[in-house]
This record gives structure tokens, C-alpha cells and sequence, in this order.
């Protein structure tokens, strides 16, 4: 081999070792995706969703009234259940999209149940929404202890994208951007699923 062909051959040599690096890092970068298709899950904005709906505990909580509620109480529309507490401080960064994201898409088809878990209950939650400008959410609160019990082991803030049956269809650990496109377009494609013929109590 002439000096010529092996100082022409150098540079294509470094061209492929970095075309190598390149294809292992995007192998890499796909693992993820790939183990959550062999599991049976995709990835939403936000949320791991479930590639079947998973069952829910009717769980019972208060409304700013006072008034108990059960979650069954909002069938036949889709709901955003995050499970909160003011001295979480991602909790506290994630409320205003989430105040945002009823503000865009709650009606009769959608709401966000922002369920605080707070012990201290109903008045301390109401200066927080009045400190930081919530307007749109209305006040929930984990009075009977049941979503703490059974939902908030790992942590919160935990969010669950539920469907107009009741059911699990997504969740969230941790804070995320509630109301941007992504999110939008994937809880405006959760609420053109029809659902069955039980309707949402009157509230």
C-alpha cells in the first residue's frame, strides 16, 4: 500500500467508526421503546399508557363543600387524576398547566380532578389555589384517606389518565407539562372514544 491510498484511506476509516458509534447509539437510545412494545406499552406525553384499561377503586374524597364523592361520580366523562399535596414541590411547579389544561378542555367530556392529599385540609388548599391563580380546577380533597391509602405508595405527584368507564388507561410519577400540544392531542383523542351507556352522576 502507497503512502497516497493509505493517507486517502484514513479519513474514510474515521467516517465509518463514527457511522458505527452513531448506529450503536441509536440502537441505544431505542432500547427503551422497544422493551415498553415487548411489555405491551407505548409512551404518551407524559404518561406510560396501557396497552389494556386497567380496574380502579371507586375511591371516596371530598369536594370543596364538604360534600363526599366517589370517582364513579364522574363516568361518561374522561378524567386527569393528579394526586397532590402543597408541600410537594413538584407539585406546586406542575399545578399551573394542569389549572390551564381544565381551563382548555373541561366540560362535560373532561375534567382534571386535582385530589389533594394534604392533612390539613380544605382552607389550606383554598390559599394555594388563591396564592398561585388556580381558577379553573376545582378543590378536591383526600378526606377519608382512601387515595393516599391505596394509590400514593410511590410518591407524588401521580397523575392518572382515566376513561369515560372508570378505567386506568395511564399514568404519570413525577411532574410533567400538562398542557401542551402533545397532551392536548392525546386527552382530545381520549375523549373521542365513546363510552357505555352509563352516564356521569349529576353533580
Amino acid at each position: 500500500m502507497n503512502d497516497s491510498f493509505a493517507n486517502q484511506s484514513r479519513p474514510i476509516a474515521g467516517r465509518r467508526a463514527w457511522l458505527g458509534l452513531i448506529a450503536v447509539a441509536g440502537l441505544l437510545g431505542a432500547a427503551p421503546l422497544l422493551l415498553r412494545r415487548v411489555r405491551g406499552e407505548s409512551s404518551g406525553p407524559g404518561l406510560s399508557l396501557h396497552a389494556r384499561p386497567r380496574a380502579l377503586p371507586d375511591l371516596r374524597f371530598a369536594d370543596g363543600k364538604g360534600r363526599a364523592l366517589h370517582l364513579s361520580d364522574f363516568r361518561g366523562r374522561v378524567v386527569l387524576l393528579n394526586v397532590w399535596a402543597t408541600w410537594c414541590p413538584p407539585c406546586r411547579k406542575e399545578m399551573p398547566t394542569l389549572d390551564h389544561l381544565q381551563g382548555t378542555l373541561g366540560g362535560p367530556d373532561f375534567e382534571v380532578v386535582a385530589l389533594s392529599i394534604d392533612r390539613d385540609g380544605l382552607a389550606l388548599v383554598q390559599g394555594f389555589f388563591k396564592s398561585f391563580g388556580i381558577k379553573n380546577l376545582r378543590l378536591y380533597i383526600d378526606s377519608f384517606d382512601e387515595a393516599s391509602a391505596s394509590l400514593v405508595g410511590a410518591g407524588v405527584p401521580l397523575t392518572l389518565l382515566i376513561d369515560r368507564d372508570g378505567r386506568e388507561i395511564g399514568r404519570k410519577l413525577g411532574p410533567a407539562v400538562w398542557d401542551d400540544a402533545p397532551t392536548l392531542q392525546l386527552i382530545r383523542g381520549a375523549m373521542a372514544v365513546a363510552s357505555k351507556p352509563a352516564q356521569a352522576k349529576t353533580r
